[in-house]
């Protein structure tokens, strides 16, 4: 096993042990505040910030471990009736077209956060950039995977022949 295919599958077992921790934090601060708000009859002013914002980390790091166990949503009627040369071929050329995405991902991730650096959120005082800096870090997550899986299939391809 390559250095890169440790390290990916190291990084999405980290993921996987955070988005527990964001998941119960978010069930617990909505929990809270449906207590808060129909037993106390008092609104917790920060609560429905924190959840959203543990949301959408929930679903940036989400993604990025479907794709690295490879659960996300595809569709395969094509590819899985055409002989293997060109069936490999398109399997490359998604790949590098994924990498391209998240490239670009990373890059205007970047450029967003940049963009956001001077906001503060308006409940919790956080920086913005904090917030929306999951959009780079998660491209990045990405990268590594997509690359990893680039390099499986091209040497599954130099074995082959």
């Amino acid at each position: 096993m390559s250095i890169l295919e440790r390290l990916s599958l190291s990084l999405n077992s980290w993921i996987e042990y955070l988005l527990f921790g964001l998941g119960l934090t978010m069930t617990l601060v909505v929990a809270v505040q449906v207590f808060f708000r129909y037993v106390l009859n008092q609104s917790l002013f920060w609560s429905e910030e924190l959840a959203r914002f543990l949301l959408v980390w929930l679903s940036f790091l989400g993604a990025s471990v479907a794709y690295r166990r490879k659960v996300h949503p595809g569709i395969d009627v094509l590819t899985s009736r055409i002989p293997d040369i060109p069936r490999k071929l398109c399997v490359i050329i998604v790949h590098v077209v994924s990498l391209i995405f998240f490239l670009v991902l990373i890059f205007y991730g970047c450029r967003f956060a940049y963009f956001v650096r001077l906001q503060i959120s308006p409940a919790l005082y956080v920086p913005k950039w904090v917030i929306f800096s999951i959009v780079p870090v998660s491209g990045l997550v990405f990268l590594i995977h997509g690359i990893t899986f680039l390099l499986q299939e091209l040497k599954r391809g130099s074995r082959d022949h």
